[in-house]
């Protein structure tokens, strides 16, 4: 009951009353509170722009410049910005790379030219799902299209005039913004997701859906016989699945059950909203993917919440919609 009444205050437009339904403790009162806390972050970002947290977030920012005087001018500009700490510097490409992959800082400002690795080489070996927001500094202005092309957020002409140093700081902070927003809407997706069993990607799929429909329903179970005996998989347990020859290996809770089967014959049986081909021979569960990594031609490799890695061909990338 908790749960249609939150999603039905949250569907009607009343984040509110969604928020402050109180719930009963019937032992999933852990996993209602969490909906309600992704419920309260979209409440604040919406209902209470001036209270949302991004405003008061401290912006971590690394400078990257092989010139001293450079970083010198730059950190003394930035120290007199209140919601701007500077957490360390770095000369060069290399020094760069491992500076923010140990401090993972909100914000880089990158010299485009530097000896060796440049900025445009350092933002290719970033890891899109934990990139910062990138500003690119240079004092050739014929690098500017490249800068966004390389999705650069801004990019600064040296000499830095102070105005487009605070337009480049307010758009890191709308960009920042919009990211939380968007954590926020995905939290609470994957949540209705799996406390309702569906597999619910969108706030507008959700609305047409409707509340009703919107019911715990219990995992199909895939049957797996081994001579005399037969065993019953739920398929919400099964992590991925991968063809061996003529047998395909389920993955389910730590174990590997076989069964024959070709892996056409077997898509027919499983769960779309749970259970999605992604290989010619390999199908995945898309609630047990935790991160995705593009690769060469077009594939991706997913690591699944068990740690286990797997590829998405480029013959399935519209499988990508079920991910993001």
């Amino acid at each position: 009951m908790w749960i249609e009444c939150a999603l039905s205050g949250l569907l009607a437009g009343s984040l509110a009353e969604a928020i402050s339904y109180q719930m009963p403790d019937r032992g999933t009162f852990s996993i209602a509170g969490k909906i309600r806390d992704a419920m309260l972050g979209l409440k604040h970002h919406y209902l209470y722009p001036h209270l949302n947290p991004i405003s008061k977030h401290i912006l971590r920012t690394i400078i990257v410049d092989d010139e001293a005087l450079a970083r010198r001018g730059l950190k003394h500009r930035l120290d007199q910005v209140d919601d701007v700490t500077i957490v360390a510097q770095a000369r060069n490409g290399q020094e760069a790379l491992k500076t923010i992959k140990q401090l993972q800082p909100d914000l880089v400002f990158l010299d485009i030219q530097m000896p060796g690795m440049g900025g445009f080489e350092v933002l290719a070996e970033l890891q899109p799902e934990t990139m910062p927001a990138i500003v690119f500094v240079t004092a050739f202005s014929e690098y500017a299209i490249k800068a966004f092309e390389a999705n650069a957020l801004d990019y600064l002409l040296k000499p830095i005039e102070d105005n487009r140093l605070h337009e480049a700081l307010s758009r890191v902070r709308e960009n920042l913004d919009q990211k939380l927003a968007l954590r926020h809407k995905k939290s609470l997706l994957r949540l209705v997701s799996n406390m309702t069993g569906e597999n619910v990607r969108s706030m507008r799929e959700l609305s047409a859906k409707g509340i009703d429909s919107l019911k715990k329903k219990e995992a199909a179970k895939l049957v797996i016989k081994d001579g005399g005996r037969t065993t019953l998989v739920p398929q919400d347990q099964i992590e991925w699945i991968d063809a061996a020859g003529d047998y395909m290996c389920v993955h389910a809770g730590g174990e590997t059950h076989i069964l024959r089967k070709t892996m056409k014959e077997l898509e027919v049986e499983l769960d779309p909203d749970l259970l999605q081909r992604i290989h010619r021979s390999t199908i995945v569960n898309v609630n047990q993917v935790r991160e995705m990594q593009s690769h060469i031609n077009g594939e991706y490799f997913l690591t699944l919440q068990c740690g286990h890695t797997i590829k998405l061909s480029r013959t399935y990338k519209d499988k990508l919609k079920y991910f993001t």
